[in-house]
């Protein structure tokens, strides 16, 4: 690819992280923008929407005025403002990015607050590889461990409530303490949500807040379109919805509750319908490996433009089916496969397994990036931002709540690291020794400590956690790891042979 060719492909967003690494690197810029994070201010947004007092860093203010949003503020931080701004336009223009398109994308405030949080990184940590944030992009909430499913595969093992769930005031304590920290996103899970008396509620109280309000569901609720638009009216902007088969009779089976299947689709047809950002959610396992061409025929059939393949995590439940788990090397085959078909298809299909990271990267020959289980894009300076990312995201980027308040590195990773009753988010997020560790990709085992991907994938922290009790183990799914694998199939074996002779 040419010059001139680079220079037409690179994106406002691509240019903007590419300006952030490189001018904020500076010790002196550095100053002004660790400075501008740590100054929260009350300030007055004033949009076509009407107007709002926003309580918020200097940054956030600065991006907000950048998207075209009049915001009243001191004039100490209108003088920060005004700096970080003319910064980000020249270093736009000299990476050659349309400084338009960035303003755009900054009108959505949840992608505002994910830009704050990486400036605030920089701001307080400097560059680094993958990059440190003072919060995390998303935080995946087990809303309740209520369900009317039986999956096999459950991390969660939902079925009734636990004795200890959190209250309604306590839910709303802890959208504000998100709140305060920069949180950008929160996706309800479960158990099912959507089956909760507070669901609505919850779902309000995020949107109200500026953060993405996303739900991970069966789909059994929103089969009924007048229960989706009333989530949309309450502020939710995306749904994820569970279909591990093209062939009903094997997804109910999976899932544990016949016409399972039959809601899901209808939940995703409807979300097609009323023009709402969603998913069609899969469990890759050997039950559906076979399946890939039929499961994206039913999407797009549907009208779904995005496909995720989730990792199979041998926890909770899944323990019961690990031997239903990909080995190493017909997961590499899978990622190569779904990268293929996203081309020849044109939707979105991606993967949760961060070796996709990998796999983007050498099949485009560098020119795609595909960060943990976000778009592929194309741009220039693709691997610097893979690398800024950082592949998988539990503890860095990511965090999970249990119906509890309990807080755990990843919802697929059911380690304690603290409790939203006894302690704050923020102080947990940035005391907590094992997220502090999973931030330091050094820290990492094995082959995925010296890999050279190190930084754009890492291995899957809740693999490594389920088949080794480390969560810095090597990832046994990946094809440089089959050596691991071959251990643990041979221990495995060796076990149901001392099974069979004890009972001879």
């Amino acid at each position: 690819m040419d010059s001139r060719k680079e220079k037409q492909n690179r994106g406002g967003l691509g240019a903007f992280l590419a300006t952030a690494r490189i001018l904020f690197d500076n010790p002196l810029i550095r100053m002004f923008l660790k400075i501008a994070a740590v100054n929260t201010v009350m300030c007055k947004h004033i949009c076509d929407e009407g107007e709002q007092n926003i309580d918020s860093s200097a940054i956030y203010h600065a991006l907000s005025v950048f998207a075209g949003i009049r915001v009243e503020c001191p004039i100490s931080t209108r003088f920060l403002i005004d700096f970080l701004n003319t910064i980000l336009r020249i270093g736009i223009h000299v990476m050659h990015g349309d400084d338009r398109e960035v303003a755009k994308a900054l009108k959505d405030p949840a992608l505002r607050r994910g830009v704050a949080l990486v400036l605030k990184g920089l701001g307080l940590y400097g560059v680094t590889v993958p990059q440190k944030l003072p919060a995390p992009f998303l935080i995946v909430w087990n809303f309740t461990n209520m369900c009317n499913l039986r999956c096999m595969h459950c991390y969660q093992r939902a079925d009734a409530p636990l004795s200890d769930e959190l209250s309604l005031y306590e839910k709303l304590r802890v959208v504000h303490e998100l709140d305060k920290v920069g949180v950008a996103a929160i996706a309800l899970s479960g158990g099912e949500p959507s089956i909760h008396p507070d669901f609505l509620t919850i779902i309000k109280a995020i949107a109200a807040r500026g953060m993405y309000a996303a739900v991970a569901t069966n789909g059994w609720r929103f089969a009924d379109i007048d229960f989706m638009k009333k989530a949309v009216e309450a502020g939710l902007r995306y749904v994820e919805v569970s279909v591990d088969s093209a062939n009903p009779k094997k997804h109910d089976a999976f899932r544990g509750v016949e016409g399972s299947w039959a809601r899901a689709i209808k939940a995703l047809e409807n979300a097609v319908k009323l023009g709402v950002n969603h998913a069609m959610a899969v469990t890759i396992t050997k039950m559906n490996i076979n399946e890939i061409d039929d499961i994206l025929d039913l999407a797009q059939s549907i009208g779904v433009k995005r496909v995720v393949f989730f990792n199979f995590v041998p926890t909770g439940r899944g323990v019961e089916i690990k031997n239903l788990d990909l080995d190493p090397v017909e997961r590499e085959k899978f990622m190569r496969k779904i990268y293929v078909e996203m081309k020849r298809r044109g939707i979105e299909i991606v993967t949760t397994a961060p070796q996709y990271g990998r796999i983007v990267l050498q099949a485009s020959m560098g020119r795609e990036i595909a960060p943990t289980h976000f778009a592929v894009q194309r741009d220039p300076i693709a691997k610097a931002v893979a690398e800024f990312v950082g592949g998988c995201g539990a503890g860095r980027i990511y965090a999970a709540i249990q119906p509890n308040g309990i807080v755990t590195p990843c919802v697929f990773m059911p380690i304690s690291v603290g409790s939203l009753r006894t302690s704050s988010f923020a102080k947990i997020w940035s005391e907590n020794e094992l997220l502090l560790k999973l931030r330091d990709k050094s820290n990492l085992k094995g082959h995925c400590r010296v890999c050279n991907f190190r930084n754009v994938c890492g291995g899957c922290r809740a693999r490594a956690y389920a088949y080794f009790n480390d969560p810095l183990a090597p990832d046994p799914g990946c094809i440089y790891n089959v050596d691991e694998w071959r251990k643990i199939q041979k221990e495995a074996l060796k076990g149901y042979e001392m099974v069979v002779e004890s009972s001879k």
